[in-house]
């Protein structure tokens, strides 16, 4: 499964899903304060910026905001939203395409950096990262941790939300560090829809480490975009990584 058969046309018109899950005003809200006060007076730069879910209500609280993204598609339901002035958006891969101009503030959300499927490239998108940045500029990471204390020994999935409608699915490859969550909507009938992705899974400290590598520092790491104090128990984190502002 390659990145660009999966954010297909098809995907990005069903991507959005306004007011409720990623959408919801309590999801959103608080992703957008924080990155908000992140950039402060700068200008902020988005990997896999997507349909603009983050993008364009950040831009409406005053950031200027450029994007990468990797789906011509997902690009294209963006630009019915804001146009190439409001937000421009340069088409490539994150972790190796260029966007001009320096900014305070790089951010990646919803888990994405963990499309790219080997460490090296993982590696590569702090590197691009930090080529990106102003001295003392930051770096903000949203990411789920890997539950394998979920998985039996022998089995190979886990089950990681269930509800009326829709059930979510992640097969793990434990040596290569892989998993492929699959996602399945249902209703009455007797069909059901299936939506499949390819990720390559981080330790947080794994992720410190690839900071390091790129010249960064770790700030801060939360259990999600409000502050909650991350734990043992936390199943996501939002880590902020900074470039020394000698840099």
């Amino acid at each position: 499964m390659r990145q660009e058969d999966i954010w297909d046309a098809e995907t990005a018109q069903s991507y959005d899903t306004p007011g409720v899950g990623m959408f919801a005003p309590e999801v959103l809200e608080p992703t957008v304060d924080r990155l908000a006060e992140l950039a402060g007076e700068g200008r902020a730069l988005e990997f896999a910026i997507g349909t603009g879910r983050v993008a364009v209500p950040l831009a409406e609280r005053g950031v200027p905001v450029t994007g990468i993204e990797l789906s011509s598609p997902m690009i294209d339901q963006l630009r019915t939203k804001v146009d190439e002035a409001t937000i421009p958006v340069i088409a490539g891969d994150m972790a190796t395409a260029t966007a001009p101009g320096k900014y305070t503030l790089v951010y990646l959300v919803f888990n994405t950096i963990s499309n790219l499927l080997t460490q090296a490239e993982q590696v590569a998108c702090f590197r691009n990262a930090a080529r990106h940045l102003l001295p003392g500029g930051r770096f903000v990471i949203e990411l789920w941790v890997p539950e394998l204390r979920k998985l039996p020994s022998g089995q190979q999935a886990v089950v990681f939300h269930s509800e009326p409608g829709y059930i979510g699915l992640d097969t793990y490859d434990i040596v290569r560090q892989h998993l492929v969550s699959h996602h399945f909507t249902f209703d009455a009938s007797r069909q059901a829809r299936l939506f499949r992705s390819p990720h390559r899974y981080i330790w947080p400290s794994e992720l410190d480490l690839m900071a390091q590598l790129a010249g960064f520092e770790l700030e801060s790491r939360h259990a999600d975009w409000a502050g909650a104090d991350f734990t043992a128990e936390s199943r996501s984190h939002v880590s902020v990584y900074r470039i020394p502002p000698g840099n």
